[in-house]
């Protein structure tokens, strides 16, 4: 749990420092539309930034909206996959475009801690649901339809490492299914699939762990503008 969903008392909140969030509002009520009046006289004890505090949730959905960034995450769901959660949380955090489920509707969210919520669901019952979906999914710069690439992550033969691969800005991460990792169709559907350099003796790591380490990476370098060393010639 970070600090923000630590925060306590502050100007015009009241609360202890061993409480989640923050208790009802104390003096006069702020103005704009994007408080929501229950929150104020109650307290926000949701899992949400302190920028968010008291909030709407449609307004917190609204302001995340002008600012998503331009990756999709996907993930397979064959065998409700309890990491799937944790993925989705990442994707949060990093306020990718949107996330998609491949395979069953229904998913484990208890990971999620309900940030699912603040983003943008998509299901598709196949990967070549998920293929047909990306055909149409970008923009081109006079603002037509165009192909995003699906790029997937895992320690495959063949892949290619994470850390020497120019990630495209307009793209979806996809991930399979913790042990299994990424199935055959999903294999042949990605553009590229890239695994994450590890030194240990473990065969791979959590999947919510490698989604979150290839999540930074599109970060570092769209938001950033750090090269990996083979961009750069290095």
């Amino acid at each position: 749990m970070s600090d923000d969903d630590l925060a306590g008392a502050g100007p015009g909140r009241a609360g202890r420092d061993d409480e989640v969030g923050v208790g009802p509002w104390v003096g006069e009520w702020p103005a704009g539309d994007q408080w929501d009046a229950e929150l104020l006289r109650d307290g926000d004890r949701r899992n949400v930034v302190d920028a968010y505090r008291y909030w709407r949730h449609d307004a917190i959905v609204a302001d995340l909206d002008t600012r998503r960034h331009d990756f999709h995450v996907a993930v397979e769901n064959w065998g409700h996959d309890f990491n799937i959660g944790s993925v989705i949380r990442t994707a949060n955090a990093f306020n990718a475009k949107a996330f998609h489920i491949v395979g069953k509707r229904r998913w484990n969210r208890r990971g999620a801690m309900v940030t699912d919520r603040y983003q943008h669901e998509h299901h598709h019952p196949t990967v070549d649901d998920l293929l047909a979906w990306a055909e149409t999914a970008g923009r081109a710069e006079d603002g037509t339809a165009r192909a995003i690439p699906v790029v997937g992550i895992d320690n495959l033969p063949g892949s290619v490492p994470l850390e020497t691969y120019d990630l495209p800005r307009e793209c979806v991460l996809l991930f399979g299914q913790e042990g299994p990792g990424l199935s055959l169709e999903a294999r042949r559907a990605c553009a590229a699939v890239l695994h994450i350099e590890q030194f240990g003796s473990t065969r791979s790591i959590n999947a919510g762990a490698a989604a979150a380490v290839a999540m930074h990476a599109w970060v570092r370098r769209h938001r950033f503008g750090q090269l990996p060393t083979a961009a750069r010639g290095g």
